[in-house]
């Protein structure tokens, strides 16, 4: 089951490797696995199935390593001792881990988000926000990145020239700090500043062009 949700397509005469965890049944892989002879074999494809998606997800969103943590404590408790209930504890803590990721990955459609505009929400956000600011907020991180698509990174190559990017980075600025469009009076401008500068950086990383292929290889792997 783990071999069939690696799917093999050639991009520019080169094989590449496509990994999709939705094809998995994890219950008939959990039944599977306990009759198996090779549990170790079953881990190992696991984790490399489960790191491509996690690569993926940190990619679009630099905020997630949470879930490298997580996934790396999993694998240093797996390496220190590989025996059979090592193994299979080990087993489980994966499958659960992939929950957390299909958690995470559908967190967009309970926040009202779609997964661009869900990045920007998280760069933006801050503890102790009323309900009130927090949906502006999420208004905030739609209207932005809808104008940026739509005026400053479609400029060609704009991380070519540093006019370009100044332009860019001015632009998150002034909408963050607009009196019309920007964030509630609770962020003060040092705090309006640093939430530019994190959505630049995001910015300039995820949109070399547009659409985004950060964006586009996620949405056709997942």
């Amino acid at each position: 089951m783990i071999d069939e949700a690696i799917a093999t397509r050639t991009v520019s005469n080169e094989p590449s490797k496509v990994y999709d965890i939705s094809k998995i049944d994890f219950e008939r892989l959990r039944q599977e696995f306990r009759r198996t002879q090779a549990p170790n074999t079953t881990v190992q494809n696991l984790r490399l199935v489960i790191e491509k998606r996690l690569q993926r997800m940190i990619a679009q969103n630099p905020l997630r390593t949470d879930f490298q943590e997580h996934y790396e404590q999993i694998v240093r408790e797996y390496n220190q001792e590989k025996d059979r209930v090592t193994i299979e504890r080990t087993f489980e803590e994966l499958l659960r881990f992939v929950g957390e990721l299909d958690e995470e990955q559908s967190r967009a459609i309970r926040e009202g988000l779609d997964p661009e505009s869900l990045v920007l929400y998280d760069l933006l956000m801050k503890p102790a926000l009323a309900p009130n600011e927090i949906a502006q907020i999420k208004k905030v991180a739609m209207e932005l990145l809808s104008t940026l698509k739509e005026e400053k990174l479609k400029v060609d190559q704009w991380r070519d020239k540093e006019g370009t990017r100044d332009a860019v980075h001015s632009a998150i600025f002034d909408f963050l700090y607009s009196d019309k469009t920007g964030l509630p009076s609770a962020y003060s401008e040092d705090e309006i500043k640093d939430r530019s500068d994190r959505i630049f950086q995001h910015v300039f990383y995820a949109y070399p062009v547009i659409p985004s292929p950060i964006f586009a290889v996620g949405a056709a792997a997942e």
